[in-house]
């Protein structure tokens, strides 16, 4: 469970710094449901960019904002869109959140809120001279940084050197320290590696989405909440939500997979990974270039008890279609193929695990042979607009990009995708996997063994009592914020 002990003295610390800041911090309610965001707030936020620095962008961690640049409120139902069969080659009906529109671009400003504001409100961390640490494999940093900034806190980001240079000149401007550890998104270790080193610097806190269940919770009440809104905006008579598949970075967003399986208990719940590091399939090893996810290790905080399948995905696939999906030749060819307009409008929405995810849809739905009264949910962590650099050089490595290739890739990558490299999991392959936790988290980072066998056997305890936590955080906001008084003063 996420630690609500009150460290009254730094509490205190934290309670004048935003003050001082005009901080205002949003409980989960205001992000599940903007509505109950103080009409203060709102009158505010129509004359703030959705990436400012303002502290009054906090309100704007959720799936239902407008989608401006500036000026933008909220929307009745969160931002979606849906891929057609003639994109997708299956009947079933495939829905995908949308991420671009939260401040940084990427829902991952949600997951690092998640981990920092329970330690912020109990006074666990002290703003006024800690700074906050973000072990990332790209965008978690990316919100992390954003946050710390929002809330006076300095910040250090760590994300391996590999990933793609617009996040490298973004977090130069926002973050107060940038690490670039070796290699790619595989390398997870070389982070932990890094964020050992600084925790034995006193002033540092490391906010490990890996293991944090501050990241957890979010996506469990936020995006969990999301994905059952837009399914019943869209359902018909007879539709059913039969899926939904998550990448696994940290393991943060398929957490909302708890939450799905108690409103919709006949889903499947499906993690996927990248084929050149099979990890939960195979033990594997090895790298990739589906930037935003991470292997080579099980994150503590992967319920992986109530996933029912994992499905690899080929990077190449993701690589080939990023180009495809921004690419004017591309776009030509899908106008060809039947696409219409407005889905090829939206897919530079698609940014490269956004891809990665819809595959593992897919898969899942030739799995399964889906119809078309089944719904696929999946989630769109980014948009292209962070991946201009990988374009550029997909069109280096391989040259002029024309219709026939477009067809290409089109086929081969997306229509052609078979049911190879991914498996139903029963009792105890599940328990496999997650027995790979302790080579990890007990082995290497310190947890206990009893810990573990906790999260397997004790879930009213571990998961649920996480679930069950909201309600608490949301009361410590309010307290919080009636203590800054800054919310009475606007």
């Amino acid at each position: 469970m996420i630690d609500l002990t009150i460290n009254q003295v730094q509490l205190e610390h934290n309670i004048e710094a935003a003050r001082m800041n005009g901080v205002v911090i949003p409980t989960f309610e205001n992000m599940k449901h903007p509505e109950t965001v103080p009409d203060k707030i709102k009158d505010r936020l129509k004359q703030v960019g959705l990436w400012d620095v303002n502290p009054l962008n906090l309100f704007r961690i959720t799936w239902k904002n407008e989608q401006k640049e500036t000026g933008g409120l909220y929307r009745p139902v969160p931002n979606y869109i849906e891929l057609p069969p003639a994109l997708t080659g299956v009947p079933a009906r495939i829905v995908c959140l949308v991420g671009k529109w939260f401040p940084t671009g990427c829902h991952k400003v949600g997951a690092s809120f998640g981990c920092l504001v329970p330690r912020l409100v109990t006074g666990q961390f002290d703003a006024t001279w800690q700074r906050a640490v973000w072990p990332s494999t790209g965008n978690y940093c990316r919100g992390g940084a954003f946050n710390s900034k929002l809330l006076g806190v300095k910040s250090v980001a760590i994300l391996p050197a590999g990933m793609s240079r617009e996040r490298f000149e973004w977090l130069e401007q926002i973050a107060g320290e940038v690490i670039a550890t070796p290699g790619c998104e595989s390398n997870v270790k070389e982070i932990f590696d890094k964020t050992h080193e600084l925790r034995r610097e006193s002033d540092c806190m490391i906010f490990n989405q890996f293991e944090e269940m501050g990241n957890h919770l979010w996506h469990y009440q936020i995006t969990g909440s999301a994905i059952q809104e837009v399914f019943e905006a869209i359902r018909r008579p007879g539709d059913r939500l039969s899926g939904a598949c998550f990448t696994s970075g940290s393991a943060g967003t398929i957490g909302c997979g708890d939450y799905l399986k108690e409103v919709y208990p006949q889903m499947k719940l499906a993690v996927g990974e990248a084929l050149q590091c099979p990890t939960i399939l195979e033990n594997g090893f090895g790298d990739h270039r589906i930037e935003g996810i991470g292997d080579k290790h099980i994150p503590w905080i992967h319920n992986v008890k109530n996933t029912d399948m994992v499905i690899d995905i080929d990077d190449e696939d993701s690589q080939r279609l990023l180009r495809l999906f921004n690419a004017p030749e591309g776009q030509k060819y899908l106008r060809s193929a039947g696409v219409d307009e407005e889905t090829i409008a939206n897919l530079p929405l698609l940014g490269i695990s956004g891809i990665a995810n819809v595959l593992c849809c897919i898969k899942l739905a030739k799995y399964y042979e889906l119809t078309g009264r089944d719904v696929v949910a999946t989630v769109l962590t980014d948009s292209a607009a962070m991946y201009g650099s990988r374009i550029q050089e997909l069109a280096d490595t391989y040259g002029p990009y024309g219709e026939t290739a477009a067809a290409v890739d089109h086929h081969l990558h997306m229509l052609g995708l078979r049911t190879d490299a991914m498996a139903e999991l029963n009792y105890y392959q599940r328990k496999r996997i997650h027995n790979l936790k302790y080579y990890t988290w007990v082995e290497q980072q310190g947890r206990d063994m009893h810990e573990l066998n906790d999260l397997w056997y004790d879930e009213d305890s571990t998961w649920k009592g996480v679930h069950s936590q909201a309600g608490a955080l949301d009361e410590l906001i309010s307290a919080f914020n009636e203590a800054t008084g800054v919310l009475r003063s606007l």
